[in-house]
Formats: structure tokens, sequence, C-alpha cells
């Protein structure tokens, strides 16, 4: 399915993302011959900032309890959203991503259950709900952070959806997406944007406390 945009994509150029020294994923350790010759150059990246208009696809997806959800549901239960997508096997930018977004997470505080981020995998013949659940609690990530797999055609729609597909997994680059409510412009940071970028949009989208 395709996204729907409204209008262009309107680019700004944030400030330079910090330098990170990225460690193996364990879960990973078998993927180190895959990606021995992999490499992203993302470290001293800029992170560019664009908007767009887009419609989530209706397809059925599992999370890491292996229960089935409906993925335009899932995100679209009026909390704001932020949403990646990673594998559990990369050994490059899924790593520092996750952790970035754990980050994101701890520093909301109370303010944490208002918030609902979302990682889907791109390589769902490998990650299983389990291996997700396992890679989720790597991360200590908890409750209301859902991690989505399903068939390729389902990783695949949602992918082109937020124009993020890539044929080969090893291809896809750091990106980050965040939405205020349901039927919102959804804001696209491109590079490795990190917790204090992610949190600048973030925070004003939450709604003020009754």
């Amino acid at each position: 399915m395709r996204s729907r945009t409204s209008a262009p994509w309107r680019t700004t150029v944030l400030p330079l993302a910090g330098l990170l020294v990225i460690g193996l994923n364990p879960l990973a350790a078998q993927a180190g011959d895959e990606h021995a010759h992999h490499h992203h150059h993302h470290a001293a990246s800029a992170v560019s900032r664009s908007e767009a208009a887009i419609t989530p696809p209706r397809v059925n997806l599992r999370n890491q309890e292996g229960a089935t959800v409906v993925f335009a549901d899932a995100i679209d239960d009026g909390r704001p959203v932020l949403l990646n997508f990673i594998y559990t096997s990369c050994t490059a930018i899924c790593p520092p991503m996750t952790r970035i977004f754990a980050e994101v997470q701890e520093s909301l505080g109370d303010d944490r259950p208002r918030v609902r981020l979302v990682s889907v995998s791109i390589d769902p013949e490998q990650d299983t709900p389990r291996r997700l659940r396992d890679y989720a609690r790597q991360f200590g990530a908890t409750e209301p952070w859902l991690f989505l797999t399903g068939s390729a055609a389902a990783s695949t729609a949602v992918q082109k959806a937020f124009n993020s597909y890539r044929p080969d997994k090893m291809s896809h680059t750091p990106v980050s997406f965040l939405r205020r409510a349901p039927g919102q412009a959804w804001v696209r940071l491109d590079g490795l944007a990190q917790a204090g970028d992610i949190l600048r949009e973030l925070r004003p989208m939450l709604p003020p406390r009754p």
C-alpha cells in the first residue's frame, strides 16, 4: 500500500548527530559474517527533518507477545507515536537506534504511558515474536512499546507506506517517525537522531494533563 502525501516533503537540516560507538548485538552474533562487509555511514551525518501525510496500512502484524494486531489500529489509539524500522540480527544501526528509543522512553518518566513507541521488523522471516521479545528485553523496552513482525508482504506494505522500503535489508538507513495524533502529519527524522532530537519533537506533541 502506498503512502498518501498531501504536500511535498518539507525538509530542514538539524544539528549533527553525536558520534556513537556501536557494540555487537548479542542476538546477532551469528550474523557477523553476513554483516562483515556491510557498513552504514551514519555516525557523522546530519539529521534532516521533513513532514508529510501518511496513511498507515491496515495489515495484520504480530507483537512481541504473539498477539495479532491491525497495524493502523495499533498506532491509532490517540497517543503520540514514535516509530522506527529495525531487525534483530542487524549489527550496525539497529542497536543504537533501539538504545536511543529506550533512552527516550526512560526520559519520558511519568509521561511514558502517554506515548506509543513502535519498532517494525524489516526481516519478518527471521524475527519471530519470541525473538523480538528477547530483543526488547535486551534494551529494557517496556509498555507501551510495540515490536511488530508478520508476513513479508505486510512488513513491506508498512515500509512502503513510510517511504522506507529497501529490497535489501542491509541497505536500510536510520530514520525515525513521529506523529501527534491520528490523521495528523508525520515528522520524519532522517539520520541517527539522538534522544534529545526526538524529545524536542515529541514533548510538544503531548496533550496537556487534565
